[in-house]
């Protein structure tokens, strides 16, 4: 056995890394297969890893003392049915210099382990949306965008809505991800999914600058996208910093939208993700 698999605390799985991408010095990709239950596209789980993968031994006796593990959530970025299965996970992940976790998420290599929430939750999803809702805007920043492309790869997507926006606001262009997977579903779609990159510290042309609640009120996404923004048929998720999701969400209210709940439908929900 793995010696830093024992006493697993309740809820995680065992994983292994399959694949690692490593998009710029901050982001980085990685696929893991665990034995995880279904999820639906938009979903998370936990990742974790031990504080030490050294075992201690109790002073007084030989039994073996657990050990503390650290825990995020993530989402994952491929749908649940994809070609591998949904025991197959992708994470788009920062790595935060402060942070506990993903700088030893960084470290890991192919064939590490890596344990895995079992359960994976979140009501960020597409059965979640009111049946009303003919243009799908979504709107992310950084490795917000994982969920999206995983929404966006589940089968009857192109049936079930007529426009679908995807918004992913970075920093610099390099912080950019799945450029190549993006084109790819923007030429599946055939005209139906408009992409919009934003970029707040650099000029590049083909993307707009500035901040997302900024460019809803000025009308500068419905302009790139050229899909008004309506009450009767928009619908909008918010995956982002909070200060995103709570901007956007007040620029949202002004344009006269609604936040969406379950025992009242409206046009937008959120999810903040950092």
């Amino acid at each position: 056995m793995d010696k830093i698999s024992h006493g697993i605390p309740h809820g995680l799985v065992q994983g292994k890394v399959t694949q690692k991408i490593e998009w710029n010095d901050q982001l980085f990709s990685l696929h893991v297969h665990a034995p995880v239950a279904p999820y639906l596209a938009g979903q998370f789980t936990k990742l974790a890893l031990p504080v030490s993968t050294e075992l201690q031994y109790q002073q007084e006796s030989n039994d073996l003392e657990r050990p503390e593990y650290i825990r995020r959530a993530y989402s994952m970025v491929n749908s649940p049915s994809h070609s591998l299965g949904h025991q197959h996970l992708e994470f788009l992940i920062v790595k935060d210099t402060s942070g506990q976790l993903s700088p030893k998420l960084h470290e890991l290599k192919i064939h590490d382990t890596i344990f895995v929430g079992k359960d994976p939750s979140g009501f960020m999803i597409l059965e979640e949306i009111p049946p009303a809702a003919k243009d799908f805007w979504m709107l992310a920043t950084g490795t917000a965008i994982g969920p999206f492309i995983a929404m966006l790869e589940t089968p009857h997507m192109a049936d079930r809505f007529a426009n679908l926006i995807l918004v992913h606001a970075v920093r610099t262009q390099q912080d950019l991800t799945y450029q190549s997977r993006i084109a790819q579903l923007v030429h599946q779609f055939q005209g139906k999914l408009r992409y919009v990159p934003i970029i707040s510290r650099e000029s590049i042309t083909g993307t707009l600058r500035g901040r997302i609640p900024t460019l809803l009120l000025r009308g500068e996404l419905e302009h790139a996208t050229s899909i008004a923004i309506h009450q009767q048929h928009s619908f909008f998720y918010l995956c982002g910093n909070p200060a995103m999701v709570r901007d956007t969400s007040e620029a949202l209210k002004q344009l006269g939208l609604n936040k969406h709940l379950r025992r009242q439908a409206g046009q937008f929900s959120s999810e903040n993700y950092w």
